[in-house]
């Protein structure tokens, strides 16, 4: 890749490093929170943090921001470590903020010492009331002028526990007049009586996201501290913290655009309410946009990280057409997925001539790639197609299976309709036919010219199996986050009892290409269900 093929972040760092101001590399952080699983967006922030400091030799510490213990779980740290690794990175260095915690309470001293911060004893809403607006500015609290003494005070007796929660925060000293709404007087700490996962009750103040990341960011030696585009208007307070502190690194703080995709959200807090309401089965429910969600629904990492790629790097927000991701996915299976036969609607067809024990038929598991080797395939007298290959009254240029017409069966031989059987409601439920035992595929001298062929599988040998097919979860390509719920898809999950050819059932092998139908998977939880992956076109 040229210098003007590469995005501004990979020209940010060769220019560092031609001005020699990275003496130790390139090092950059991907800082969670585990307060939920780990999205497609996330996978983006990952494959540039982690891609980057490959690409330059350098290191990527994997950081948990744990500030906000109320809503974090080691079910969420050991989830991103999961996927994280499961996408094919490795970190250089396992950290949590909480690691810092005793820093941070010193640089919060070192602020108020230095009259940068106060404890304001102000209530929440009041607080909101005097932060002004976008157009009007705020007004200073009647705490602001506390004497550094009373503030010390104050903050050691936080810290000791005699404080209720929201009874006091301690908040930057900075300007209430700001243009910029993040400038005035951000809280620093506030009280939580909530035990935390790594240091159980010991501590009962915790650091706000915005003054805890820049410090741990210097502390690490991060020389690029990327973020999405929201964080732009508070990295003059990222600037401010770090230059108000006794830190001895300065890293710079870039944005690139947060990735959006088409019939999902991303918030996590509408991902909580899909998984808390039971609209979908849990964070990793194949229709959720995690990497849990997806690597169950059978997306490989490679497809991942190739739409990263494609998404590419920005200074622009955008949503992406969900096709573009599905091209990946099929990309990606196209020349490796093994290929079989599975029947989602089965309709049975009986061969009315055939008097033979079951017949074994080879079949090479990738018609393009013979390392993937063969299997056998058992054929029968009795056998399952798909319901939609066959029509009463076809359409024009119709060619599979109808009344008095000729099909091939895929690997095996050609079969006539001679009659089909409907139900009292009037579905077809089976169909009589011939074969002709001289137009076996590979050694045909029939002479016969079938309009097309068919799948099928053995009825006596097919295993059968649930299959699950999935559309979008949103009816909408932008689902509105106050309505979001009106807007879920009541039929984003089918599901099918069809069968499978026995041989993809006894593969250790979990992804399959099923002939004429799409790519599944096996799924890691559930013995005999496959998950829909993707078409093998595009559409839906």
């Amino acid at each position: 890749m040229d210098h003007e093929a590469k995005d501004f972040i990979r020209q940010r760092i060769e220019h560092d490093i031609a001005k020699g101001q990275l003496p130790a590399g390139v090092v950059t952080r991907f800082p969670p929170e585990p307060n939920g699983y780990l999205h497609i967006g996330h996978a983006k922030s990952i494959c540039l943090n982690f891609g980057v400091a490959q690409e330059y030799g350098g290191a990527t510490f994997l950081r948990f921001d744990d500030t906000n213990p109320s809503k974090e779980s080691e079910e969420f740290v050991q989830s991103i470590q999961a996927d994280v690794a499961w996408l094919g990175f490795e970190w250089s260095t396992l950290t949590h903020a909480s690691d810092y915690f005793e820093e941070l309470y010193k640089f919060a001293v070192d602020l108020i010492s230095n009259d940068k911060a106060y404890v304001d004893s102000s209530t929440a809403e009041e607080i909101r009331e005097r932060r002004g607006t976008l157009t009007e500015p705020g007004q200073n609290s009647p705490f602001r002028d506390r004497s550094v003494a009373e503030n010390l005070d104050l903050f050691a007796r936080m810290r000791a526990g005699e404080f209720a929660d929201g009874e006091h925060v301690l908040r930057a000293k900075i300007d209430m007049a700001s243009p910029n709404i993040n400038m005035r007087d951000p809280v620093l700490y506030r009280i939580r009586h909530v035990h935390h996962q790594r240091t159980g009750d010991k501590w009962c103040i915790y650091p706000m996201y915005d003054f805890t990341h820049c410090i741990s960011d210097a502390l690490e030696g991060i020389t690029h501290s990327l973020c999405t585009l929201e964080f732009a208007d508070h990295r003059p307070l990222y600037d401010w913290v770090l230059d108000n502190s006794n830190v001895n690194f300065h890293p710079p703080q870039i944005e690139f655009s947060r990735l959006g995709l088409e019939y999902t959200v991303m918030s996590k807090r509408l991902l909580h309410r899909l998984v808390e309401e039971k609209i979908v089965d849990g964070w990793d429910d194949p229709r959720m946009p995690t990497i849990a969600g997806l690597r169950r629904r059978g997306v490989r990492p490679a497809a991942i990280r190739d739409f990263c790629s494609r998404v590419g790097v920005t200074k622009v927000d955008n949503r992406v057409e969900m096709n573009l991701l599905e091209f990946c996915i099929r990309k990606d299976l196209e020349d490796t997925a093994r290929r079989g036969m599975g029947v989602l609607r089965p309709l049975k067809v009986t061969l009315t001539n055939w008097t033979g024990d079951v017949e074994i038929m080879p079949g090479r598991w990738h018609g393009k790639d013979e390392s993937l080797g063969e299997r056998d395939m058992p054929f029968s007298g009795e056998l399952y197609i798909e319901q939609d290959d066959f029509a009463i009254e076809p359409p024009k240029k119709w060619k599979r299976l109808s009344p008095g017409e000729m099909v091939r069966l895929r690997y095996g031989y050609i079969i006539r309709c001679d009659e089909h059987i409907c139900d009292e409601a009037g579905e077809v439920v089976e169909l009589k036919c011939t074969y002709f035992p001289d137009s076996r595929s590979g050694s045909d001298t029939s002479g016969l010219k079938p309009k097309g062929v068919v799948h099928w599988v053995s009825a006596a040998q097919a295993v059968p199996v649930e299959i699950r097919s999935y559309n979008r979860l949103f009816r909408v390509p932008d689902p509105s986050a106050t309505s979001f719920l009106e807007d879920i898809n009541p039929d984003s999950l089918e599901i099918l009892q069809g069968f499978v050819e026995p041989a993809m059932i006894e593969h250790e092998d979990t992804h399959f290409q099923f002939e004429r139908q799409g790519y599944f998977c096996k799924d890691s939880k559930l013995p005999g269900v496959f998950n829909k992956t993707v078409s093998l076109r595009e559409g839906f």
